[in-house]
């Protein structure tokens, strides 16, 4: 085998290597950075729900100073349905 060739090999299989490394490479970056965006989303849905817990909080905290500050009647019935 000539020398020429020998250096055609070597720099095929390097260059291939190479490629085959870095395709790899960028896959798992990818893949880290889509996995943060779960994280991301899963924090943002526990302090969404943070927020509504305390808004309920805070609503059932009214209804009730707004119970004992004016009287309440029996709420009206509900739309009767006519068949």
């Amino acid at each position: 085998m000539s020398r020429t060739a020998k250096f055609t090999l070597m720099g095929s299989l390097f260059t291939t290597t190479l490629i085959v490394w870095g395709v790899h490479y960028m896959q798992q970056s990818e893949r880290d950075t889509m996995y943060q965006g779960v994280l991301r989303d899963d924090e943002r849905r526990k302090q969404k729900m943070k927020q509504r817990e305390e808004d309920l909080q805070q609503s059932l905290e009214k209804r009730e100073l707004y119970e004992r500050v004016q009287s309440v009647s029996n709420p009206a019935p509900g739309p009767t349905s006519s068949r």
